[in-house]
């Protein structure tokens, strides 16, 4: 093999594994068990979620939510019901998020559904935040978009060192909503801006010290965990802290290890504190080091619309109300739908995908 084809093909797979990433946001194929999709269950004191497709990361479909969003109502007004407990299927993935192919294929076929998904979604995401019951996600796993919207606005997020944490939608012409422009602008610094406009992976325990979890326990003892939780005899929220607070204690896992982005947040800070894209571009640019480059060459990949949108978004939020923040990214779903960039993102991972792994995706006409 001559040294340029070689060449060509480690930068074709250098292009898959982050196009992977996103990929990871979308729905593999159509075949579902609508009965199977999501569990509802009363275990002990809890009400329990499992998203239940893991075979595709358990992303959520229209019908999943809808079906939470009722089972949450109910279980909030049930007086034997104390807590509430999510988590995803198998070991791979919480929840790795929506249902984005199929809101592709419906831009020219089913215009409510665009509309009615957003929305449900964005009421569910309301609906956990001001939830009267301690509601805690268990995000092992892959844990992005639509994911992030169901744990995040939780009291309670727990991560483990298999926990992988990204909002890659300026990649595929979107932008980082179910509430990202409430929540990433008020992490420390800019790092909300940097992941949101970079769609950067935190991975482990860095999940838990960006502040994406507030408990890190070591993926073995998460079984165990959830086990005591449901032991629980009509327990306070002080209660449930204490429980997950002794398990996160005795974690040790990378327990020393510092923060993946501790030696670089002075400059993102100073890179993304900035009312332009443009400038942002500019910072990366005259810094020149090999990750401010390496940020550059991430973000040049990413939709220019989204990468606005999403400055926008984030600067707007910092200072809304959740609900407030909601009802602005519905409008800018909606917009986006309507738009160019999110299809033809779509389009692009789903040929990329097609490229490398043929049988991941059942091909169609494009």
């Amino acid at each position: 093999m001559g040294l340029q084809r070689l060449c060509r093909l480690m930068s074709r797979f250098n292009s898959y594994k982050r196009t992977n990433i996103i990929l990871q946001h979308l729905k593999m194929s159509n075949h579902t068990d609508a009965a199977a999709e999501v569990l509802l269950e009363r275990k002990g004191c809890a009400g329990v979620i499992t998203l239940n497709r893991p075979r595709f990361l358990n992303t959520l479909t229209l019908g999943m939510i809808r079906q939470i969003y009722a089972q949450l109502k109910k279980w909030e007004q049930d007086p034997k019901t104390f807590l509430i407990i999510i988590k995803g299927a198998g070991e791979k993935a919480f929840c790795a998020g929506g249902d984005i192919r199929a809101l592709s294929e419906a831009r020219n076929t089913n215009q409510k559904m665009l509309q009615d998904l957003f929305r449900e979604e964005y009421i569910l995401n309301n609906a956990i935040d001001s939830c009267q019951k301690p509601y805690i996600a268990l995000i092992h796993g892959i844990t992005m978009g639509g994911g992030v919207g169901v744990s995040v606005h939780g009291q309670f997020r727990v991560a483990t060192e298999k926990s992988v944490f990204a909002m890659p939608e300026t990649a595929i012409g979107l932008f980082p909503d179910v509430g990202g422009g409430y929540f990433l602008p008020r992490l420390q610094g800019k790092l909300g801006y940097f992941l949101a406009l970079t769609g950067f992976r935190l991975k482990g325990r860095d999940v838990y010290t960006a502040g994406i979890a507030t408990h890190f326990v070591d993926f073995e003892k998460l079984g165990m965990l959830e086990e005591d939780l449901l032991a629980l005899k009509s327990p306070s929220k002080e209660n449930i802290a204490d429980v997950l607070e002794t398990y996160h204690a005795k974690s040790k896992t990378d327990q020393d290890k510092p923060f993946i982005l501790e030696e670089h947040m002075d400059k993102i800070n100073s890179w993304f504190s900035t009312n332009t894209v443009e400038q942002i571009v500019d910072n990366l640019q005259q810094d020149g080091s090999s990750f401010a480059l390496e940020q550059l060459k991430v973000i040049k990949k990413m939709s220019p619309t989204s990468l606005k949108i999403t400055l926008r978004q984030l600067m707007e939020g910092s200072s809304k109300t959740l609900p407030e923040v909601l009802i602005m990214e519905y409008r800018l779903s909606q917009a986006c739908m309507k738009g160019h960039d999110f299809h033809e993102g779509v389009r692009a991972a789903l040929r990329s995908l097609l490229f490398f792994c043929p049988a991941l995706v059942k091909p169609r006409p494009w």
